[in-house]
């Protein structure tokens, strides 16, 4: 069986999100993050500005993609960090409420946009139990 497993999703852009990508570019600018992503890109400029630069684009704060949710049939675990930056828990209601398939969800307390990294434990272990009640049987 197909199935979708999404953390920290967006459909639709949120005021607070943007206001911590804009956070975000000066902390850029004012200090070693460059540096510190360099370990993870091999062009951290154009990877940073690239995601950046959309985000803050004054157009993108009209960007929804809530139209096509409809269309999901298929199961989904949705993880949202409770200290997330970026989005919030509307963003999790919103697909819950407009996909056609069965959704879990799960909170992650004292994560921020990445809860894998932030509480590996309780996301891997939900996920792996996801997987395991979503796979096909043998036959």
């Amino acid at each position: 069986m197909e199935a979708l497993i999404l953390e920290a999703p967006h459909v639709f852009a949120e005021p607070t999100g943007i206001e911590s990508i804009a956070a975000m570019k000066r902390t850029y600018e004012t200090t070693d993050l460059r540096e510190r992503l360099a370990r993870h890109h091999r062009d951290v400029e154009n990877a940073f500005r690239g995601w950046n630069n959309v985000w803050l684009d004054p157009r993108f704060r009209e960007w929804n993609i809530e139209e096509f949710l409809g269309a999901i049939t298929v199961p989904m675990l949705l993880i949202q960090g409770t200290d997330d930056k970026y989005g919030t828990w509307k963003q999790i209601e919103a697909i819950q409420r407009q996909v056609h398939g069965p959704v879990e969800t799960l909170r992650v307390p004292h994560a921020g946009h990445a809860p894998h990294r932030d509480q590996p434990e309780v996301v891997l272990e939900r996920m792996s139990a996801f997987i395991q009640a979503t796979q096909r049987p043998s036959s």
